[in-house]
């Protein structure tokens, strides 16, 4: 290998493994969200301050200052009224650490980019990606202060429908890098059925839309109630009448404790269905080594997932079972990301040789 070969070689190296790191950050800080909110700490820093906010409290005034702010809101009063400082401090260091991570992640992701930028290392349509990229966690920022906002004045608990949307988000940015990194792979062309491609894509957007309705059960503890399987309420399928009693229906899919769990639990029962036979279609199909494994670890991780939410249900949302549980989550997502890229790309290869081209 010439030796501008392998410093360009070294160049796209060193792209992906900046964009894998910000994946990773990104995982950890959804990990850190969980706790927050398994641990009821959200709500405990009531301001938000981007810059100033980064230091937390230093000396014993300004600690009491931040206890003080929590104790006006109708969290304290209604949940944590005796709260001692010592136990102010725990759920705060939670929430400071999840904004902080986020605030990391942002100068993790914005200062490489510029040094790639600068060094002429990126070609265009993949800068116009990343600059969506980081529009998004921009915007994540300012929604997850949105939600924030949403426990502070008449509510003990965030909305769990901003919840939702705060982390998804999350997990769509999440999403496009890992996309935007198996883009910049070398990998033979491949000739996918179309049923192939079009259950790989429905398998992520099913998996999004699990992903909001776990993070509305979250935002409803709606885990800790109805704690048995495979029924749920008495029956397998529950009654309309407690399925659909408020008015009008469709508030029963968003607020209704039971809809909004049976329908987390059939939609699992759906990704693990359509999981299995993406995989017997894989096998069937003769459609490659590498769809085929990628199929086959899909479906593993469905079926470990579908077992983690159902113990975690059962033991009334233990908190590290409960962890564990979104971290397989976080790892269905990856998986099916990477199969569906896999099969609906095309030929990446060209993308990497652009990316050659620009770090030459």
């Amino acid at each position: 290998m010439t030796r501008p070969m392998a410093q360009k070689g070294f160049q796209l190296r060193a792209v992906r493994w900046w964009l894998i790191t910000v994946a990773l950050l990104i995982a950890a800080m959804v990990l850190v969200g969980g706790a927050t909110r398994l641990t009821e700490s959200g709500l405990s820093i009531v301001e938000w301050k981007p810059v100033t906010g980064t230091l937390p409290p230093l000396t014993q005034n300004e600690w009491s200052q931040a206890f003080e702010g929590y104790k006006k809101i109708p969290q304290y009063s209604e949940m944590n009224a005796g709260m001692t400082l010592d136990q102010f401090k725990t759920i705060f260091w939670w929430e400071w650490s999840h904004r902080l991570l986020g605030r990391f992640i942002g100068v993790a992701f914005l200062l490489p980019f510029l040094w790639f930028m600068w060094r002429g290392m990126l070609p265009s349509d993949l800068k116009r990606r990343l600059w969506i990229i980081f529009g998004l966690g921009g915007l994540q920022g300012a929604v997850g202060w949105w939600m924030v906002a949403s426990g502070l004045t008449n509510r003990v608990e965030v909305s769990q429908y901003r919840l939702a949307t705060h982390l998804v988000l999350a997990l769509l940015i999440f999403a496009a890098i890992v996309w935007t990194v198996r883009r910049l792979s070398d990998r033979p062309s491949l000739q996918p059925s179309l049923r192939l491609r079009m259950t790989s894509g429905v398998l992520v957007v099913l998996v999004f839309v699990q992903l909001y309705f776990g993070a509305l059960v979250a935002g409803l503890r709606a885990g800790k109630v109805f704690n048995t399987w495979p029924d749920i309420d008495g029956s397998f399928i529950p009654s309309s009448a407690r399925l659909f009693f408020e008015q009008p229906w469709w508030r029963n899919l968003f607020d209704n404790t039971l809809t909004v769990q049976f329908e987390h639990r059939m939609m699992a029962y759906t990704l693990f269905a359509i999981a299995i036979l993406h995989l017997i279609d894989a096998v069937v199909s003769r459609a490659g080594g590498a769809v085929v494994r990628g199929a086959l670890w899909l479906a593993a991780a469905m079926t470990l997932q579908a077992t983690l939410g159902i113990l975690t249900l059962l033991h009334e949302v233990p908190i590290p079972l409960a962890l564990v549980h979104q971290g397989v989550a976080i790892l269905v997502l990856t998986l099916a990301v990477v199969q569906a890229e896999r099969l609906m790309a095309g030929n990446t290869a060209l993308e990497r040789q652009r990316l050659r081209v620009a770090a030459g």
